[in-house]
């Protein structure tokens, strides 16, 4: 078998692949990104990117590629026949404005701009396993195939170090002893794209109060991101914490959502693109161990997706970026202690969010009790617009406004409660 040697093997071209491959490359180190599929790719997501998302996208180089893509100015929340409109906020940090992209577009334009930096980017290219010498890790095997799925090739590859970012499933992390905490929330989404007039609407929606046909709640939530290129993407999102969460039949909540789905937008099943693609999403930083003595796991194969709203792209790409920084400070000293800083600097960055946010999933598992916060929340446009920010993860470092400080009294509570361990 052929052997390619590089500094760092990153499996995965996704965000969090794309993003670490980007920052480890504009920094000058030998980077090897394999992503087993060949772009454009589909992925299932809601293909809103957030202001979070924007600025990493920004930082990139990729603020004027971004410019072609439909812009959005804030979330239009949706219950109890209530509506109400509410614009990103204002924030030292982030833009107040997001977009919508497809990830058959968006992924590759970041893998390509990682390629563009100076990393190698292989499509195509499945990491099947990980190979070890001496129980220390030294690289992987990959399988090389055509665009029809055709093996073409075989290559053993070996580097110093080795980011993990294959995702959700990530069978290349639990390969290595990675697995999910089963106490945490687990999501589930279904999404598909209709042709609407209403395609290029500046609000991203989000439907709160979900219900069958006889009026009952249904758990989860509805959303309709508008992509601007004459459809839109309409899904519905799901959490673990439902009771009889693994009994729903997605597909039959999906085809409830869209008969719901409000008249603005135009549609009627008739309007579907294609059939629906659904997927499951680890939350709330569930997966550990997250590092090891070379390697260390990022994106959605260290379960970093936000329970409050599902987001993960912003996530991914932030963990891509740490991860680089990690790894490329072991390059530079020559000693891999770097890695051990990575797991605490999760922690110091999002340990307490996620733990807020994985209590908030708990007590939303309930319908009766969520329909009467949505009832009460969505009678009041300040409130509404504190939980965007909470909820978005854009409370301000430099003020104490409403918002912050009702997440700030949250979080003292929280930090006091125990968790489950698995």
């Amino acid at each position: 078998m052929t052997e390619t040697r590089c500094d760092v093997l990153v499996v995965g071209g996704g965000p969090a692949g794309s993003a670490a491959g980007y920052w480890l490359a504009r920094a000058g180190h030998e980077v090897l990104v394999v992503e087993k599929k060949h772009f454009p790719r589909d992925k299932t997501c809601g293909d809103g990117i957030t202001p979070r998302a924007v600025a990493q996208l920004h930082d990139m180089g990729l603020a004027r590629a971004l410019e072609s893509h439909h812009r959005i100015d804030g979330l239009r929340a949706a219950a109890h026949g209530r509506v109400i409109e509410m614009k990103w906020p204002d924030h030292p940090v982030f833009p107040n404005y997001g977009y919508v992209v497809k990830r058959r577009d968006l992924d590759g334009m970041v893998a390509d701009n990682a390629a563009s930096a100076g990393a190698e980017v292989w499509t195509g290219a499945e990491a099947t396993r990980p190979v070890l010498s001496d129980g220390v890790l030294t690289g992987a095997d990959i399988t090389l195939k055509d665009r029809a799925g055709e093996v073409i090739g075989e290559r053993r590859l070996t580097a110093r170090y080795v980011v993990i970012a294959d995702g959700s499933l990530s069978r290349f992390g639990r390969a290595l002893g990675t697995a999910r905490n089963r106490s945490y929330p687990q999501g589930m989404a279904i999404r598909g794209y209709f042709t609407s007039p209403a395609h290029d609407d500046p609000w991203i929606e989000s439907a709160l109060d979900l219900s069958d046909r006889s009026g009952n709640a249904l758990p989860g939530y509805g959303w309709i991101f508008p992509v601007g290129d004459g459809t839109i993407n309409v899904g519905v999102g799901l959490l673990s914490t439902f009771r009889d969460y693994k009994s729903v039949n997605t597909s039959w909540l999906m085809d409830e959502w869209v008969r719901q789905v409000p008249e603005r937008w135009g549609i009627t099943p008739a309007d579907s693109c294609g059939p629906p693609t659904g997927g499951r999403l680890p939350m709330g930083g569930s997966v550990n161990p997250k590092s090891g003595p070379n390697w260390l796991v990022v994106g959605d194969a260290a379960g970093t997706v936000n329970p409050f709203n599902g987001e993960g792209i912003d996530y991914a790409y932030e963990t891509g970026r740490l991860a680089a920084a990690m790894v490329g400070e072991a390059l530079i000293t020559g000693d891999g202690l770097a890695l051990r800083r990575y797991e605490r600097v999760l922690e110091e960055e999002y340990g307490l969010y996620f733990k807020v946010a994985r209590l908030f999933a708990e007590v939303i598992g309930r319908p009766a009790l969520m329909r009467e916060l949505t009832r009460v929340g969505i009678r009041s446009q300040s409130l509404m617009e504190w939980v965007l920010r909470i909820m978005a993860n854009l409370l301000r470092p430099d003020e104490l406004g409403p918002a912050e400080a009702a997440y700030r009294a949250v979080a003292t509570l929280v930090r006091l409660v125990p968790e489950r361990t698995g």
